[in-house]
C-alpha cells in the first residue's frame, strides 16, 4: 500500500466513523429512545452514549486534518496547489470541529449535571441544545463528504 493510500483509507474511515455515527444518532436512535424511553431513562442513556461515541470521535476529529494536510502535501505538493475543494473543506471541517466542541466542552458537561441532580427538565433543555447542534454537524458533514465524492472542477 501506497504512503498516499494508507493516509487516504486512515481518513476515510476517520470521516465515516464521526459523520455516521452521527447519522446513526440522529436517524435511528433518537427516534427509537423518544418512542421507548421516558424523559429520565432516555437522558441517562444520552449520556452513556455521548461518552462511548466521543471515544471514537476524538481520534477520528485528530486523524482527520493530520491525514488531510498528509493527502496535501501527497497528492498536491501542499496547500497553494490544492483544487478550491479541498480548501473548502479543510474549513468545513472547522466548522464541525466547533460545533463538537461546543457539544464536549459546553454542552455535555450541563447534561452530565443536571442527570446526576436528577433535574429532569433542565437534562431535556439541554439535550435538545445537543440534539440541534449534532443536527447542524451532521448537515455539514454530510455537505462535506459529498464534495470530496463529487471532486468538483471549481
Amino acid at each position: 500500500m501506497t504512503p498516499y493510500a494508507l493516509t487516504y483509507v486512515l481518513h476515510l474511515l476517520a470521516a465515516l466513523i464521526w459523520v455516521g455515527g452521527m447519522f446513526f444518532a440522529w436517524m435511528i436512535l433518537r427516534p427509537a429512545a423518544v418512542e421507548i424511553l421516558d424523559a429520565p431513562a432516555r437522558l441517562r442513556l444520552w449520556l452513556n452514549v455521548f461518552k462511548r461515541f466521543f471515544v471514537w470521535v476524538w481520534p477520528a476529529v485528530l486523524v482527520l486534518p493530520v491525514t488531510g494536510v498528509g493527502m496535501l502535501h501527497l497528492g498536491f505538493a501542499g496547500f497553494d496547489n490544492a483544487p478550491r475543494y479541498v480548501q473548502i473543506m479543510i474549513g468545513l471541517y472547522l466548522v464541525m470541529l466547533a460545533l463538537f466542541l461546543r457539544i464536549q466542552l459546553l454542552q455535555l458537561p450541563q447534561l452530565r449535571r443536571a442527570v446526576e441532580s436528577e433535574d429532569w427538565p433542565a437534562g431535556g433543555a439541554v439535550l435538545g441544545k445537543i440534539r440541534r447542534l449534532v443536527g447542524s454537524n451532521l448537515i455539514v458533514g454530510l455537505l462535506l463528504v459529498s464534495l470530496a465524492a463529487a471532486r468538483p472542477t471549481f
